[in-house]
């Protein structure tokens, strides 16, 4: 590949979503009355070719299941975009106002919707470390 192709397929690098699925998060016993299994296909269905959706062993922050990770695509990084953490995404409105956000853009790009200020949270810079790295 040459260099000015793999330039610009960085640029366009897409958001890419991380969904934890490890000991606690996507569990029943610890978060009863969510349709766990259902969650990445639904997100991955409300955005299409927009961005990646994953799954993750365990990000060691189980006091938030579930955890759903928004790292910025290569324009959102450029803008000073930032992985977003949110936690305690068990409802239906929160992952649609998710995929809405990134569709807009997500991290660096878009403002996400006020509502996701409610599950946004900081996590240790040693966790943190581990998904980037």
């Amino acid at each position: 590949m040459s260099a000015k192709r793999s330039g610009r397929a960085a640029a366009e690098a897409p958001c890419r979503v991380t969904v934890c699925r490890g000991c606690c998060c996507g569990d029943g016993a610890k978060v009863p009355g969510v349709d766990h299994a259902g969650q990445i296909p639904r997100l991955r269905a409300a955005l299409g070719d927009v961005a990646p959706v994953r799954a993750s062993e365990c990000l060691d922050v189980c006091d938030q299941a579930n955890v759903v990770v928004v790292q910025p695509s290569a324009a959102g990084r450029a803008a000073g975009g930032r992985p977003v953490w949110l936690g305690l995404v068990n409802d239906e409105a929160a992952l649609a106002d998710i995929a809405e956000w990134i569709r807009a853009g997500g991290p660096g790009v878009a403002e996400p919707p006020g509502v996701l200020d409610l599950y946004a949270f900081t996590v240790s810079r040693r966790v943190r470390e581990a998904l980037e790295g």
